[in-house]
């Protein structure tokens, strides 16, 4: 005699349910990833002479060969991430810049001075009441450098 009830069925047809309708409710809010969908034939097209673009960029010259150096600007002495600040400089950032402080990388550092030998970094999660991060200055040795 067969049993009416099965906990493992049910549970994995409940959760084939569940799938389905979060992913029809994704799609009616258009927040379904784009990867996930399959990509039309005009899409296709761009997306290969993009491609084709990208590494024809990429093997005209290296990131290591002088070329690439020429173009990025000198790293200033005082610079923040902030926009509202004076000391950011957006054409700084179009590149991966590194702080060394006390010998040791630091990839949390919202600004920094080179000639007066500080930084500043977020205290944990905490936001001032504008919603910004709060900072605490750091005395030490600093090196700015370009990745």
């Amino acid at each position: 005699m067969k049993s009416s009830f099965n906990a493992n069925d049910d549970y994995t047809e409940g959760l084939i349910l569940n799938l389905s309708v979060q992913w029809r409710c994704r799609q009616k809010a258009n927040l379904v990833p784009r990867q996930w969908l399959q990509p039309s034939t005009a899409e296709k097209v761009e997306n290969q002479a993009s491609a084709n673009y990208l590494i024809s960029f990429m093997t005209e010259t290296t990131p290591n060969s002088p070329d690439s150096q020429v173009n990025k600007p000198p790293l200033p002495d005082h610079l923040s991430t902030d926009a509202r600040s004076k000391f950011h400089d957006a054409k700084v950032f179009e590149h991966d810049i590194g702080i060394l402080f006390n010998d040791k990388e630091r990839f949390d550092v919202e600004e920094y001075c080179l000639s007066e030998g500080w930084i500043k970094v977020p205290v944990g999660k905490k936001v001032d009441r504008f919603g910004y991060p709060l900072t605490v200055k750091l005395k030490g040795k600093v090196e700015a450098f370009y990745k």
